[in-house]
């Protein structure tokens, strides 16, 4: 890639990780890669945890032990920081 090194492999559990990433970005959890500040957007966070949960749903039958289980911790935490940022 342009800005050097070798982009991550193109797998389930990235994906995974990758829509957490964004969730806790938009949590306020951690800052912006691109603006290097820390924003919260509630809104769009739901949004996105619900966007795991809707893959979840849509893949429930078809997927390892360890993908299921990644995906219920991480919905698991990502709804406690959300209800914890909209308190």
């Amino acid at each position: 890639p342009a800005q050097g090194g070798p982009l991550p492999e193109l797998t389930f559990p990235n994906l995974v990780f990758s829509l957490s990433t964004s969730a806790l970005i938009q949590l306020g959890e951690i800052q912006d890669p691109v603006s290097k500040q820390s924003v919260k957007n509630l809104p769009l966070a739901k949004q996105t945890i619900d966007l795991i949960a809707m893959l979840k749903e849509k893949t429930k039958g078809n997927l390892t032990s360890d993908e299921e289980n990644l995906m219920e911790n991480m919905l698991y935490d990502l709804k406690l920081r959300y209800v914890k940022a909209v308190s």
